[in-house]
């Protein structure tokens, strides 16, 4: 397959499914964002097996075949057909992307289709690290930096900041469709909610609360990333974290609104913490 349209199948993948991501790697030079964007492509993969209507031991299957693509990535052993792997293959030559970081992300799906319950905010974290922490780390291999064993559990960190937001923007579509309770069980009871996460609204304010000033933290020494990063990659990463703040502040400025819906920014919104983040104003 011809390399460009392999790129180009994974931006357009980026583009249709992962609006948010996108107004951040949209920021970066063209060798980065595209790097970018393959990775995407190959995590919406994973995510689209864990959270599609396939039986529990068919998606094991396909997550262990993804597996073992990552691992003909790293050996170099890529068959030309897959635009997806085409260009993830060229972008670890082109960056120092430590791949096998997808095999935590394939983990985290895996709990995702064994595990419907956290008990504790620590498993939560656990979960979190793995589906999104890994991401940071995959991720900084793009944007490099000359401090990276300082940097990697910073971007850790960030993705499990960003993690804890989807969880609390999705927290009814998560369990309607498909009955999964992110939100600590421990946390549940201390609020008086039942163990598949109903309640009243000023419960669901009380635990909403909670988990989003942990949130915060996460968010809060995540950022230190920035310092580590050249001006267009902390530009990349101001952007996200951003969009994603602002979302959380959104959330708890009015936590019975994800009772009724998806909660997002407007695009106007997301293009104005873009373009501050590119001009260095900050998140």
């Amino acid at each position: 397959m011809d390399l460009s349209a392999a790129y180009d199948r994974c931006e357009e993948i980026t583009r249709h499914e992962a609006k948010n991501f996108a107004y951040g790697i949209r920021l970066l030079p063209p060798g980065r964002r595209r790097a970018m964007a393959a990775l995407y492509a190959l995590a919406r993969r994973v995510d689209d097996i864990g959270d599609g209507s396939d039986p529990v031991e068919t998606k094991l299957v396909r997550l262990a075949a993804v597996r073992q693509d990552v691992r003909a990535v790293m050996a170099g052993d890529v068959g030309a057909d897959d635009p997806v792997l085409v260009a993830l293959s060229d972008a670890a030559r082109r960056f120092p992307i430590p791949l096998a970081a997808f095999d935590e992300l394939i983990e985290g799906c895996e709990m995702d289709c064994r595990q419907s319950r956290y008990e504790t905010f620590e498993e939560l974290v656990t979960y979190c690290r793995c589906v999104a922490g890994s991401i940071g780390r995959l991720s900084l291999g793009v944007f490099g930096s000359d401090r990276m064993e300082e940097a990697e559990p910073l971007a850790d960190t960030l993705g499990i900041a960003l993690q804890i937001t989807n969880i609390l923007r999705d927290v009814v579509e998560d369990r309607t469709s498909m009955g999964r309770v992110y939100l600590p069980q421990e946390d549940l009871a201390r609020f008086g909610l039942s163990s598949d996460g109903t309640g009243t609204p000023e419960q669901m304010a009380g635990i909403i609360a909670l988990e989003a000033s942990r949130a915060r933290l996460c968010y809060e020494e995540g950022l230190g990333l920035l310092p580590l990063l050249d001006h267009r990659s902390r530009a990349c990463v101001a952007a996200m974290a951003g969009i994603y703040r602002r979302l959380l502040a959104r959330i708890e400025a009015d936590p019975a609104a994800v009772l009724a819906g998806r909660v997002s920014l407007p695009t106007w919104e997301k293009a104005w913490v873009a373009a501050r983040s590119l001009a260095g104003a900050g998140v």
